[in-house]
């Protein structure tokens, strides 16, 4: 005898409590996710090149990139980077201008193919752009 479990469907209040218990980075990994699985689910239309834009504008940087990152420019601040700390603090600061210039040009393009100005298309991806400075 097979017994069927019933799954109770969480209100969107119960998800919204959840996700404000949620570290920092674990609500932008959560964001991020939310806005891909809202553009799979508008892109029924979407031509082979477009996916693979969406696929590059939504790419997270690996995993504990951000992290060290931080941790570093932290210990730059306060003076207190080893030679071997600072060479790697370059190769990151290296990696997320590649991994910022790589989402640019995918929006760029993106923007272009479908005929809107890059504004108007992060609007629509729900994207902001980063703060200067």
């Amino acid at each position: 005898m097979t017994m069927a479990t019933a799954q109770t469907r969480q209100t969107p209040q119960e998800i919204f409590t959840a996700i404000e218990q949620l570290e920092p980075d674990e609500a932008e990994q959560l964001a991020l996710r939310l806005l891909q699985m809202q553009a799979q689910r508008k892109a029924h239309n979407l031509s082979a090149r477009e996916e693979n834009l969406l696929e590059e504008i939504y790419r997270e940087k690996r995993p504990g990139f951000e992290s060290r990152f931080n941790e570093l420019n932290a210990k730059r601040r306060d003076w207190k980077l080893s030679p071997d700390e600072h060479a790697e603090l370059l190769q990151l600061n290296d990696e997320s201008e590649s991994f910022t210039v790589r989402r640019l040009h995918a929006l760029a393009e993106l923007a272009q193919l479908r005929g809107v100005k890059l504004p108007a298309l992060m609007k629509q991806l729900g994207l902001q752009a980063p703060p200067i400075g």
